[in-house]
């Protein structure tokens, strides 16, 4: 078996020296996208380094040696590793010298230009072979990160991808992933209000932390990966947080404690039993029970008004709505949105995930190809859903869930539309004379839309358009367009609509009993929300 370094926690003075390393060498996430180029860019997007390095091709300045070093995966000269003060991250277990520049993991490797997964010699960028100091290799990710939305940057330490460059390398049982597309979703989907205590359930390399520690007075991480906590606190000490940091699955480290916002992205891989494990993406439970225990089991840990939100998947069971099994899900006295981004049938999401092991192209693939689908079979997935849910403790009796199939775009902060939603639903159930009687405000990012014949006074369909949140649409009559285009909080609802059926010539009764379903539902999903009451 392989055997791997231990992380050396950091200590402060090396976190300091560090984290001024990287700062002399700007090496931000936008001093590295403009490094590298789009072309750099979008070849990562896929997967390779080739790009990049071939930009990076001559550079011999400090942010060009870190980004071979930690994302392109490319030993770099000790002397230059040293010019960027770094190698005392070599002591720590961040950093492995490789003399001569030969590479113990890619030198094995019979193609040679495969290295480049590995932390290899081939390829540009791959170090000065002359260079007499010998050559370091990086055992770890760390890349700068950049939240535009929350307005927080800094840096993540994570394990690297082991598939970069078509590697046929296998993530280690323990490893740690990094910034992701579902780690980016979970940030997009966490509101940036100001709270008291955090949770970051399932913290992996700490990413998420890094803008909980900007709105919280407080924030608690939990991991049952010990490598994920190592790492994690190397994040937070090369972005000078401070975090709680405790081992343990699930809720179980916080034992009765409570939060105002939880965030996790959980292992939610729906994957049949398997001596090798991968733990940031797979657990001992079967089916999708993971992800029902972190949302069943958030009301005891939540405050009053606090709120979850997940990233994850869920089972289409045969015979039973999706959204039927999510209610189940539910503590009491919660209400919750789901939204759906995308549904795989069981090929496409087995191909995935093997992929995503290393398993392609490997003897045993259509081993586990098999084993996936008799275990998918057994259980009665039909489908799996990806998406979000965003969960809040609230005053109402009863749990509701809404569910929102939305693989479309959204426009940031999307967290903001979410909440939103949620906070309607009780102002959607006061009583009618009430509901007519408050003023209502129809949502800002609204533009209307004409379908007709060019020029047309006269548009045979006429849709209103949000450019905010999930870019929700809707099309409307002269009645509901009429009455939704005067929401602008100066008049109640019902004088607006007796306005409107003058206008139209038709019964203001008739045109209430009509529309006030329709403004119920349109309350819920955040198209009105109050402007003031009379």
């Amino acid at each position: 078996m392989k055997q791997y370094r231990s992380i050396r926690p950091p200590t402060p003075a090396l976190a300091d020296a560090v984290r001024a390393g990287l700062e002399r060498a700007n090496y931000t996430a936008d001093a590295v996208l403009d490094a590298i180029g789009q072309a750099g860019q979008a070849d990562l997007a896929r997967n390779h380094s080739w790009a990049a390095a071939v930009v990076l091709d001559g550079r011999r300045d400090a942010l060009a040696t870190l980004i071979r070093l930690f994302i392109l995966q490319r030993p770099q000269p000790v002397s230059a590793v040293a010019a960027a003060g770094l190698t005392g991250l070599i002591e720590a277990g961040l950093l492995a010298e490789v003399p001569g520049g030969v590479d113990w993991v890619g030198a094995s490797r019979a193609n040679g230009v495969g290295a480049a997964g590995g932390g290899g010699a081939a390829g540009p960028g791959a170090g000065d072979p002359d260079d007499a100091s010998g050559q370091v290799r990086a055992l770890v990710d760390l890349r700068p990160y950049a939240d535009e939305v929350a307005g927080v940057a800094g840096w993540v330490v994570s394990d690297h991808t082991a598939t970069l460059d078509t590697a046929g390398r296998r993530p280690r049982p323990d490893h740690v992933l990094g910034i992701s597309p579902a780690s980016v979703s979970l940030s997009q989907i966490t509101p940036a209000h100001r709270v008291g205590r955090a949770l970051d359930l399932g913290t992996g390399s700490g990413v998420q932390c890094l803008r909980l520690s900007a709105q919280a007075d407080q924030v608690v991480a939990t991991d049952l990966n010990p490598r994920a906590l190592a790492l994690a606190n190397w994040t937070f000490a090369l972005n000078g947080l401070t975090v709680d940091a405790r081992l343990g699955s699930l809720y179980q480290p916080v034992a009765d404690q409570r939060f105002d916002l939880i965030t996790t992205n959980p292992p939610f891989v729906i994957a049949p039993p398997q001596a090798r494990r991968l733990l940031y993406r797979e657990t001992e439970l079967p089916g999708d029970d993971l992800m029902r225990l972190v949302v069943s089991q958030a009301g005891d840990r939540l405050n009053p008004g606090g709120s979850l939100h997940v990233v994850g998947n869920w089972a289409h069971l045969a015979g039973q709505p999706w959204s039927d099994r999510l209610t189940g899900w539910l503590p009491p006295g919660c209400d919750a949105i789901a939204v759906q981004r995308e549904q795989l049938d069981p090929y496409e999401y087995i191909e995935v995930w093997l992929a995503d092991a290393g398993l392609a192209g490997r003897p045993d693939y259509q081993v586990r190809y098999e084993q996936w689908l008799a275990y998918f079979k057994h259980l009665g997935i039909e489908a799996v859903g990806l998406g979000w849910i965003t969960l809040v403790k609230s005053a109402s009796a009863v749990s509701r869930l809404t569910d929102v199939d939305w693989p479309g775009p959204v426009t940031q902060p999307v967290a903001d539309d979410l909440m939103a939603h949620l906070a309607g639903l009780d102002l959607a159930e006061l009583p009618d004379d009430a509901l007519l009687d408050q003023h209502w405000r129809l949502a800002a990012g609204t533009i209307q839309q004409t379908v007709g014949p060019a020029g047309s006074a006269d548009p045979s369909q006429v849709s209103l358009r949000r450019v905010d949140g999930l870019c929700r649409a809707i099309a409307v009559d002269p009645g509901l367009g009429g009455v939704l285009g005067a929401c602008d909080g100066e008049l109640s609802l019902r004088q607006i609509i007796a306005a409107v059926a003058e206008l139209l010539a038709v019964d203001p009764a008739g045109l209430t009993a009509r529309l006030v379903p329709q403004i119920r539902q349109l309350i819920t999903t955040t198209w009105l929300t109050p402007a003031k009451s009379v």
